[in-house]
């Protein structure tokens, strides 16, 4: 390959992906704002869905559970599960599910039971205060049961008087789920 053609080549790659990228970006200023609440008013931010969506039918309740055994990756930051049971409950109420017609269920265990510690006892264990309280405060208040895995406390050396008063202790997250399921709850899987 001449030294002609391999600049006309790399001129052509470069206005094609140089066009790309700049429509690209003219397509990203016009993306609307995520949007936080109505039911979450701080946390789990979403975006307007496109017309003709697939939804949940706003007539039916549904009961839903997640499981959270994994904590945020950077100290600092909040449950990013913790988060999108927000942008569940925010996205659902927002595209017109009454929020009364979800019940929620969080399920805690392993590495995440740290994110369920008072404030004061965070503090004592790792120097800051819980940065979910705001987001569990919020969700407990708009109805979400928050289930602790005793066997993980137990195993973790954490005493029942360091966790937030408004977590529901169970004897194990295994059970939690089952009897979840049994009451009718659906699992969200990821």
């Amino acid at each position: 390959m001449s030294i002609a053609n391999a600049t006309l080549g790399l001129l052509l790659w470069v206005g094609l992906f140089g066009g790309m990228s700049t429509g690209m970006a003219e397509q990203d200023s016009a993306r609307p704002e995520p949007q936080t609440g109505p039911v979450i008013p701080d946390f789990g931010p979403v975006l307007p869905p496109p017309e003709g969506f697939y939804n949940l039918d706003p007539d039916t309740e549904y009961r839903v559970s997640i499981d959270v055994g994994e904590t945020a990756d950077f100290p600092g930051d909040p449950n990013v599960k913790l988060v999108s049971v927000a942008r569940f409950l925010n996205m659902y109420a927002r595209n017109g599910v009454p929020p009364a017609n979800i019940s929620f269920a969080v399920v805690v265990h392993g590495m995440a039971a740290n994110d369920l510690l008072t404030d004061t006892a965070h503090r004592a264990r790792f120097n800051d205060p819980n940065p979910n309280t705001a987001l569990i405060d919020q969700l407990t208040g708009a109805g979400v049961k928050i289930y602790l895995c005793s066997q993980t406390a137990a195993f973790r050396n954490i005493a029942w008087e360091e966790f937030r008063p408004d977590v529901i202790v169970a004897l194990s997250a295994m059970g939690a789920h089952v009897r979840l399921q049994h009451e009718g709850y659906s699992l969200i899987p990821f």
